[in-house]
């Protein structure tokens, strides 16, 4: 059975709690850290619960099945937050206000292309493999920084990664250290702004909220097991 949005509304204030409390000890601002609604697999009623019970943003991992749930509540803020092909680039500037996944400099500029032609403005975040796993997508750390000279007229408003799945939390920790530490050394190489870092999902979002993210990709913690 789907969560309700008084069930979702419950478990997402625990879980802001718990986040803001992370991210004050790690010596953040908590007001910055946002929740993304993951609702990847579930249907379009859970989706229209968690914006009742106050979730802004919500996110899909594939273009396909988010077509349908974007038009169905134009009033959420929707992110990609899955592998994205090229070949979709397109449907996603389109469907998204954000889109996470940015893996490679092909696809930051394709999508810059599309974004320009549509007359959008999409905000892009770099995906990093900061563990160097071969199956991660993502791109290296030499990779990230040779693209400085052209970031600030990109649309790129930051980075965004995964941890091991079995990281412990001093692990996962130090992942998004590393991803924190990569984006300000982006920034002076760039001199350019790059506020949000999308790191942490249900398992790890306490050490990515302690080590500064900015946008927490929320799926089972909010809505129970996928369908």
């Amino acid at each position: 059975m789907s969560a309700t949005a008084e069930e979702i509304r419950e478990r997402y204030a625990a879980l802001r709690a718990r986040l803001r409390s992370a991210a004050e000890s790690g010596g953040h601002d908590p007001e910055r850290l946002r929740i993304v609604g993951v609702t990847k697999t579930h249907p379009v009623d859970v989706a229209r619960a968690a914006v009742a019970a106050g979730i802004g943003i919500l996110g899909e991992s594939r273009v396909q099945e988010a077509e349908a749930k974007v038009a169905a509540i134009p009033e959420a803020e929707w992110h990609l937050v899955g592998r994205l092909q090229s070949n979709k680039a397109r449907r996603a500037v389109r469907a998204f206000a954000a889109i996470h996944s940015v893996d490679s400099a092909s696809l930051l500029e394709r999508l810059t292309d599309v974004a320009r032609e549509e007359g959008l403005r999409p905000q892009l975040l770099l995906q990093v493999n900061v563990t160097g796993e071969e199956a991660k997508a993502g791109m290296t750390p030499d990779e990230l920084l040779a693209l400085a000279p052209s970031v600030a007229e990109l649309g790129v408003v930051g980075l965004m990664t995964i941890a091991r799945l079995d990281a412990s939390p001093d692990e996962a920790r130090a992942t998004f250290r590393s991803l924190r530490e990569l984006r300000d050394r982006l920034q002076e190489a760039s001199g350019t702004a790059l506020p949000d870092l999308s790191m942490g999902m249900s398992a790890d979002a306490e050490a990515a909220a302690a080590e500064g993210a900015t946008l927490v990709r929320i799926g089972t913690a909010l809505f129970g097991p996928r369908g």
